[in-house]
């Protein structure tokens, strides 16, 4: 089954790293990484991220709302796609 997530990240290095680190660790593969630095909303990266895998992504989304740089998590499914 394919998601998009709408994350919003600080600022910090190594950030996205971290979210695409846990995204494969979970057993998830990204299929394509979009995003902008917001200059009002304190310089944070507004990040949509394609994923696609057979797991359950309600237990990807909670694992990257512990990722100290994650400031929040939305899980949309593609609707029509498959993997």
């Amino acid at each position: 089954m394919q998601y998009r997530l709408d994350l919003v990240l600080k600022p910090a290095e190594g950030a996205l790293v971290r979210v695409i680190g846990m995204v494969e660790r979970r057993g998830f593969a990204p299929s394509n990484i979009a995003g902008n630095r917001n200059a009002d909303d304190a310089g944070r990266w507004h990040v949509q991220m394609d994923i696609h895998g057979t797991r359950p992504p309600e237990t990807l989304c909670h694992q990257l709302q512990k990722v100290y740089d994650c400031e929040s998590v939305r899980l949309v499914p593609v609707a029509g796609a498959s993997v």
